[in-house]
């Protein structure tokens, strides 16, 4: 075990795939200017800032979650809530490097 281990840093292999042909969606948590500027198809907009408040919605859907923002600083912070709420979610990082993460 090392100390990325240890401080809980260590990035795992996550299977983008795999958790979306299993039925996980995908939240895009840029603002709403940014997501109609583009976005990953299917995606759903919940602001960063409007997160803590669309927390039952999102629990109420009862999927896996894949958050993604422009460059996967947002979309860690809104991981982070998201756990610390019981969800199942992942760090997609960057909306525009999903499609090769889900081919």
């Amino acid at each position: 075990m090392g100390l990325l281990d240890i401080l809980g840093l260590r990035r795992e292999k996550v299977d983008f795939k795999s958790l979306y042909d299993n039925g996980a969606i995908i939240i895009d948590v840029r603002t709403p200017a940014e997501y109609k500027s583009g976005h990953y198809k299917g995606s759903i907009n919940v602001p960063l800032d409007t997160i803590s408040k669309k927390m039952k919605d999102i629990k109420k859907k009862n999927k896996t979650v894949i958050a993604v923002c422009r460059s996967g600083a947002r979309s860690g912070s809104a991981t982070a809530q998201m756990k610390q709420n019981g969800i199942d979610v992942y760090n997609g990082g960057p909306w525009t490097s999903l499609s090769s993460k889900l081919s």
